[in-house]
């Protein structure tokens, strides 16, 4: 494809776990990729060598989601490179569990900085410039239904998340935009893993009809659905890609 028709993909958070899988994904489908990191350079240069190994199209973006100056360049970087962006995949985001009675404000603080306030700077400019036609995909998390204790401050960003999707899925009106979230069950990343017992992994993963826990890949194939041309009718929806657990 020439600059003029790839389209560009945004991916926060794109350097490992279900980032990095949608990266790969969306690259194979054709889109050329601004993978986003917000610390390590390596694992995401690493992750641009191998999509451009595979025949795609990538690079590797800077931008703390939380603040919108970064977010702005990010999305000036893109342009400049590109010409332009036509999907957003809002993935970033951290993870801090615990009761509600036991959290400090700077547990508090930080989620609603880089889950909410970091959807929401990206979901800002996506809808000030992605190009007509474009896709906004933005992550909840299916904890939203199950409601699991020591997870209310994340459930809490993520629910709001969603009702910002339904709102900018309307706000979009006249420009062939869609505004989804996806919101994974128990996926096995360094996110879910890390600080888990082999026995509660285990007891999570059966709590699905499927009696296992989710991929990358998995929801890496329902935002390829959701990014591409036969997920055009989906519009202000939030798919729980979870096995069937909630």
């Amino acid at each position: 494809m020439t600059q003029e028709t790839t389209k560009v993909a945004i991916v926060t958070g794109a350097s490992r776990g279900i980032g990095a899988a949608i990266a790969e994904r969306l690259a194979g489908d054709g889109f050329t990729i601004i993978v986003n990191y917000s610390n390590n350079a390596a694992p995401a240069e690493a992750l641009v060598r191998k999509i451009e190994a595979a025949g795609g199209r990538a690079r590797a973006a800077k931008a703390d989601v939380s603040d919108p100056a970064a977010v702005r360049a990010l999305f000036d970087s893109a342009e400049i490179a590109f010409g332009g962006v036509d999907v957003l995949v809002n993935n970033a985001g951290i993870m801090r569990l615990g009761k509600l009675a036991d959290a400090d404000d700077a547990t508090f603080d930080e989620q609603i900085a880089i889950n909410l306030k970091g959807s929401f700077n990206g979901m800002r400019e996506a809808a000030r410039r992605l190009r007509d036609g474009g896709r906004v995909i933005n992550f909840s998390t299916s904890i939203v239904g199950t409601r699991l204790e020591t997870y209310g401050i994340y459930a809490a960003t993520k629910a709001a998340v969603e009702v910002m999707t339904f709102i900018l899925a309307r706000e979009m009106r006249g420009r062939s935009i869609t505004v989804n979230a996806v919101a994974p069950g128990p996926t096995a990343t360094n996110l879910f893993l890390d600080g888990k017992s082999p026995e509660l992994i285990d007891r999570m993963a059966k709590m699905t009809p499927m009696e296992r826990l989710g991929t990358p890949e998995d929801i890496a194939n329902v935002v390829s659905f959701l990014a591409g041309p036969e997920g055009g009718w989906v519009n202000g929806q939030v798919l729980r890609a979870n096995g069937g657990m909630v």
